[in-house]
Formats: structure tokens, sequence, C-alpha cells
């Protein structure tokens, strides 16, 4: 005997959409780029996120975004050192434990939001240790981020409290982490997309993708020490994420004077430089330069090292008084990057003619 089942058309439409999204989301992992997945409950600011970091967003027109349908994967590949998908999932997604192995297999950095304004916290940290036991069982070499966000407002006036409200999270979800017998280390950032933090938090997260970093920290050190700088960043100029900078410790006044460098440059080329009307360029090329004295005897100094790639120094105005011998220094390190784009990690660590500053 034979069975007919009758199916609505509407019913099989919605069954053939539901499949074809699906289908979407799984196409998305099949290549072997890196994968950062944006993970966090509803309205804790992670499309805000990156948005703002890499859409150039204004933090204020986020107050209109509305919540995520669905999961987003976005590829980024504004330069030669950054390539990587991200993928923004909503906060009521079901994370099917069957699909596991399909998310985390290729995920390289696991981010988790958590609302800073919304305590006490629990629903957000029970989601994030289910996580980060499941993505750490399936492939340990995960990278696990937790971005504190929204540390903005009457709140946090403090930086005390930004930091005791830190420490409170930390503590927890570590302690919840050791009890499951998970041997994940995950990093802690505070962050607000209505100042510099969550640039700075991105370009740590963003730096662990770059297999070469090691190799541009030590080209930035021979740089800064042949060139009497104080402090080199190689900023990604579309999203202002520093890709790497010298061994010293990163100040975050430098680090700010630096990024909004950048957008003084991209305003001013966008007035005055040149682009043909069917180019989707910035106004920046591999000429690009800039100087900028402060009032503290500092200059800063902003020179195009490819393209999308942009080296800012922080240098004492008495050691700028021999550009010529900075702006060869500079050529060798643009040089360098070309073998480094070229050939394998760790090929590029060969001579690179830098030439010292005599000393006074």
């Amino acid at each position: 005997s034979s069975v007919f089942l009758r199916v609505p058309l509407a019913g099989c439409q919605a069954m053939s959409s539901f499949m074809q999204e699906r289908a979407e989301e799984f196409s998305a992992w099949t290549d072997d780029l890196p994968k950062i997945l944006l993970c966090g409950l509803a309205r804790s600011g992670k499309s805000s996120i990156h948005k703002v970091v890499f859409h150039k967003m204004s933090p204020h027109e986020t107050l209109f975004l509305e919540n995520t349908p669905r999961p987003e994967v976005k590829t980024i590949a504004n330069n030669k050192l950054i390539h990587f998908k991200i993928c923004d999932f909503p906060g009521n997604h079901h994370f099917n434990e069957e699909y596991d192995t399909i998310f985390f297999s290729k995920c390289a950095v696991l981010i988790f939001v958590v609302d800073a304004q919304d305590e006490p916290y629990t629903d957000a940290l029970n989601m994030a240790k289910d996580l980060i036991k499941r993505a750490h069982k399936v492939n340990p070499n995960v990278n696990f981020e937790v971005f504190i966000h929204k540390v903005d407002g009457d709140l946090f006036l403090s930086e005390e409290h930004k930091m005791d409200m830190q420490r409170e999270i930390q503590a927890k979800l570590t302690e919840d982490l050791f009890e499951l017998r998970v041997d994940a280390q995950p990093t802690f950032h505070s962050t607000t997309i209505y100042d510099h933090s969550v640039f700075e938090a991105f370009s740590k997260v963003v730096q662990k993708l770059i297999p070469q970093l090691s190799v541009l920290e030590a080209l930035l050190d021979l740089l800064i020490t042949n060139s009497r700088i104080e402090k080199a960043f190689l900023f990604d100029v579309v999203s202002k994420v520093y890709i790497a900078s010298d061994s010293q410790p990163v100040d975050i006044q430098s680090y700010e004077l630096c990024s909004d460098m950048i957008d003084v440059v991209i305003d001013i080329s966008c007035i005055y430089g040149t682009v043909p009307e069917d180019s989707e360029a910035m106004a920046v090329d591999a000429k690009s330069s800039c100087v900028i004295q402060l009032n503290n005897g500092s200059l800063l100094y902003l020179r195009e090292v490819d393209r999308f790639l942009a080296l800012v120094c922080l240098i004492q105005e008495e050691n700028f008084d021999r550009q010529h011998l900075i702006d060869y220094n500079i050529k060798l390190f643009k040089e360098a990057l070309v073998q480094i784009f070229q050939n394998a990690p760790g090929s590029g660590q060969q001579s690179t003619g830098l030439r010292s500053q005599p000393s006074r």
C-alpha cells in the first residue's frame, strides 16, 4: 500500500528557505580563512562592535541597529596582512552540539561579549562557560577573548569601578572553567564603542591571526632603534586596528594620538586628494605622508607603506632633523614587508640594512 503525505505549499517554501539559510551559513566555514566568532546575549553590543571597527559606522548610528536575525558572516580583507572572516551570532542563536565541529574546528578566536550594564551577569557567564567548554573540546587552539562591553555612561565614571567589575567577572568565569576542568585561558578587555578601547582590544585579537607578528615586531624594533623613534605602530588604515608595534609596552595615550592622526589624514585626503571617479579606494596611497607637531616637543609621522597599511611613529622633534635617514630606513622596512608578503612566515628574518643615526 502507498501512503501519500500532503504538505501545504507555504510549508514547503518555509522549509526550503530554512534549508537554504542553513546551507549558506555552513558554506561560509568551508574555506581555510581564520574565523572570528562574535557571541553573547542579545543586545550585548556584538553587531555594534564589528560595524564600528570594520565598517566605519558612527557609534551614535548603532543606536538604530535592529537585532541580528541570523548569523552574519563578513570577510575582512583590507590589506595583505588582514584576511579573515568574522561571524556575528544573534543572541538567541541556539548552538546545536551536532554542529560544534563545523563551527569550532576552523575557529581561530571566539569573542564573548558581556554587557557590563546588565548585572548580575549570571546568564551571560553561563553561556560563556558553555561555549568555551564546547569550543575547547573541539579545538584546543581557539583563543578566547571576553569583551566586557558598554563601560561608558554614569555607571563607569571611575577607572576603579571598571577594574573592580572586570576582576569580578574574570574571577567568576575562571573559577567556573576550573571546576569544569577546562584548560582555557580567556583574555579580558573592558571596551566601549565611544572611545579607543574597542579598537585597541580588537587590535590584540587580530594580532593573534598574523603568523608573521614576531617578524614584524623585530623589524619595528630595528626601525625605532636605528632611527631614534620613540614608538611605532603598523596600522590598518581602514579599521584603525594596529597590526603590530615595537616590543615596548603600548601606552594607550600614544595609541590614541596615532589612531586620531589616521582620521586627520583621511579627512584631509578626501577633501584635497584625488581619486578616480570609478574607484572605490580611499584618497590615500603609497606616497601618502603626514607630519603633525605636538605641543610637548614630540611629533607624529605617518607614512603609507602598502595598500591601506600605514606606519605611524612618535618621534622627539630634535631627532627629526635627519628626516632623510628616517625615510631611508622606512624604505627598507617597506622592502622587508614585501618579502614577508611574498614568502612563507619567518622568511622576512633577513638582514634589513637599516642605518643607525649617530648618537649625540
